[in-house]
């Protein structure tokens, strides 16, 4: 069955609205505005945790909703309700009519469609049984627990959703998604003597829980959790101060997608709010620096077919070779930019009006191997893998913890270390890009952006790269 006629089927012959009168609800709604829609949601998610030996929690949810948007030049007016009703729908035209009305604005065209799949429109909620996902669990606790005497405890969690969407614009232009989402979570905690130190590992996409739960993944998140665990309870003090750092490859591009990812989102550049407005066609980085935002991988948990207004996903080129070559669009800032949508038009839900987000952002590789660039490095760090962090977009200043990170010495990968974290500006940051290595990869599916309230799924990634002199907060006296 074709994503349209499921969701027909969701929205049409299950809710009991009418298509036909909707859609001449949306014309007559959005009559004279420049553009907007009406999106319409179904989404079931579940999720499931174990700890200390026995299921802690379980939960299953169902939402429902619409959202009803018209645009007016920068102005935008929306409203949404969970009641799936032509009555609701009616009463959220007549609030958003207000932003347009007595104008003569002419719609906007509609996005072109697509034929392209990038994932499974299975739901994974309903594919495996309860007991089986129960059992992940337990397995994975038996096996961590089984590996090391110093684990201490154990902490695994699954969570999956599936979400289906419909997109109605004036003139009976539709699109339709089906969006699948899983991911498995692992956390150690070990100790010796009177040190406790823990670990963890996340990983998922758009796929079912068929491949969470074959042993050959899960018993690998839970030795990379254990690993990491281990690592920190013989980490030392980090050092404080300006020197060479190494970002590993895979999940530490969410410094990338943090510190300037956002301040490459079309919103941000044209209200002149960000660290790069202003900056078109010119130098931003340092050369063999090459930044992408890619919403077309197969699977990958930031990937989208179609975004949340209906424009198919694509592979934007936001860095090339150091030079800032485009942003990430919505359809209204890329029309006041005079621009083309370039698929980031993202919403969490349709209780939220949709903004230029980031999809899978990452680096394109370089020429050197990681040894050759550990080599080069006399006295600096080596972070593995980052925790939270703060961004200011205005100026591209952030702060980031290691949750993973080693003392680079002559060249030499020497202690781990507990406590660092990464101070800088964006920016600047790119500028001091020195080597960059052939080793890109993607993080393992576990991101999650913040923007203005919103929490969407996104992936990061790069290769390693060596930054020739950064600020390092450490804890060592």
């Amino acid at each position: 069955m074709s994503h349209m006629a499921a969701t027909d089927e969701i929205f049409f012959n299950r809710a009991g609205l009418d298509r036909q009168r909707l859609e001449s609800l949306v014309d007559e709604a959005l009559a004279g505005a420049d553009d907007g829609e009406l999106f319409l949601e179904y989404r079931q998610s579940e999720g499931l945790s174990y700890d200390d030996g026995r299921l802690k929690s379980a939960s299953f949810d169902t939402m429902q909703g619409f959202g009803l948007r018209s645009i007016a030049g920068e102005a935008a007016g929306y409203a949404h309700s969970s009641e799936l009703s032509e009555a609701a729908i009616k009463r959220a035209a007549q609030t958003v009519t207000a932003v347009h009305r007595g104008r003569g604005g002419v719609m906007a065209g509609p996005p072109a469609g697509t034929n392209t799949l990038l994932y499974r429109d299975d739901n994974p909620l309903g594919l495996e049984p309860f007991e089986a996902k129960v059992k992940l669990l337990e397995d994975i606790d038996a096996y961590a627990r089984a590996k090391d005497p110093r684990v201490r405890q154990v902490r695994a969690s699954i969570s999956g959703e599936w979400q289906a969407l419909q997109i109605l614009r004036a003139g009976g232009e539709r699109a339709a998604d089906i969006r699948p989402l899983v991911r498995l979570n692992v956390s150690v905690v070990v100790g010796e003597d009177e040190r406790m130190e823990s670990g963890s590992y996340g990983g998922g996409g758009r796929i079912s829980y068929a491949r969470l739960m074959q042993p050959d993944y899960w018993r690998a998140a839970a030795d990379e959790a254990l690993r990491t665990a281990l690592v920190n309870l013989d980490s030392v003090a980090a050092p404080a101060g300006e020197m060479q750092v190494v970002l590993g490859p895979g999940w530490p591009g969410i410094l990338l997608h943090e510190a300037i990812g956002h301040g490459l989102e079309g919103d941000f550049n044209r209200k002149k709010t960000s660290a790069f407005s202003g900056l078109m066609g010119k130098r931003v980085a340092a050369p063999g620096v090459t930044v992408v935002d890619d919403g077309t991988l197969a699977d990958r948990r930031g990937s989208l077919t179609i975004d949340d207004e209906g424009t198919p996903a694509q592979c934007t080129t936001l860095i090339e070779d150091g030079v800032l070559t485009g942003y990430m669009q919505d359809r209204q800032n890329a029309r006041l930019m005079g621009m083309a949508p370039t698929g980031n038009g993202r919403r969490e839900s349709y209780a939220c009006i949709p903004m230029p987000r980031m999809t899978n952002t990452y680096m394109l590789n370089g020429k050197h191997a990681p040894e050759e660039i550990l080599r080069s490095v006399k006295n600096g760090l080596y972070a593995v893998q980052f925790g939270g962090g703060q961004v200011d977009i205005t100026s591209g200043k952030f702060v980031f913890s290691c949750t993973e990170a080693y003392l680079v010495e002559d060249g030499k990968i020497g202690p781990a270390v507990k406590g660092a974290t990464l101070i800088g500006n964006g920016p600047d940051v790119l500028t001091k890009v020195a080597m960059i290595g052939d080793d890109m990869a993607l993080d393992t599916g576990i991101g999650t952006c913040g923007k203005e309230g919103q929490g969407v799924p996104v992936g990061v990634g790069q290769p390693t790269m060596l930054i020739d002199g950064l600020t390092v907060g450490g804890t060592a006296a």
